[in-house]
């Protein structure tokens, strides 16, 4: 059957997650969200990564094709690029600088090991296309999702701290452009380039529901 015709909620099948995976991922839950809302405050959850991580959380629990898709094709991405950057670092190497601050002496380190989630989502993620197949539907709703996650991080967050590189692609927020149109760009790029082309990667690769 199509996913086409199905409600995105509709589970194709309890028991294909395993139950240890879901009780370790929400006792990890338990340990990160207080730590990092304490640490970096509530806005920081508004981080990509973050949000991916919830979201997966509840694909995991649910065994939702239709979530676990969206983050595939939504932060799967950049979230080999980290890794790519965080093993380049291992090996001494500066690549992209996305994890640069795993190396940095004075960030504690309970800090940089809850960080190693970035390691674990895209293990999660291609674990779970495996077991339930891609769902066509999510690039749809992936863009959705990031034209209303960018406009409230630009209104919400500081140029500072360039949370999703809404003020700019460095750590320093851009001054080329106007913001407004510089944010603009990005919510049209990111489905674009991003989403895109994972969608039509893991339309090939992944069997469809």
């Amino acid at each position: 059957m199509s996913g086409r015709h199905e409600p995105w909620w509709t589970p194709i099948g309890r028991g294909r997650i395993p139950l240890w995976i879901k009780i370790i991922y929400g006792l990890f839950l338990c340990v990160q969200v207080p730590v990092y809302w304490h640490e970096y405050g509530p806005s920081h959850f508004l981080w990509a990564s973050d949000i991916a991580l919830f979201i997966l959380f509840a694909a995991v629990c649910l065994e939702n094709r239709f979530l676990n898709s969206m983050m595939a094709i939504g932060a799967l991405p950049f979230e080999l690029a980290w890794n790519l950057d965080f093993l380049a670092g291992l090996a001494g190497s500066r690549l992209l600088g996305m994890a640069s601050y795993m190396f940095d002496a004075n960030l504690p380190l309970y800090l940089r090991g809850l960080s190693l989630y970035h390691v674990m989502l895209p293990i999660t993620m291609i674990f779970m296309l495996r077991r339930l197949g891609y769902d066509r539907r999510a690039l749809l709703a992936q863009t959705l999702l990031v034209w209303v996650v960018l406009p409230i991080t630009y209104l919400v967050t500081e140029p500072a701290d360039n949370l999703n590189l809404v003020f700019g692609l460095g750590k320093e927020p851009q001054t080329t452009i106007h913001p407004l149109l510089y944010l603009t760009l990005e919510m049209i790029l990111v489905p674009i380039v991003i989403c895109l082309p994972a969608h039509l990667v893991l339309q090939r690769l992944v069997r469809h529901r």
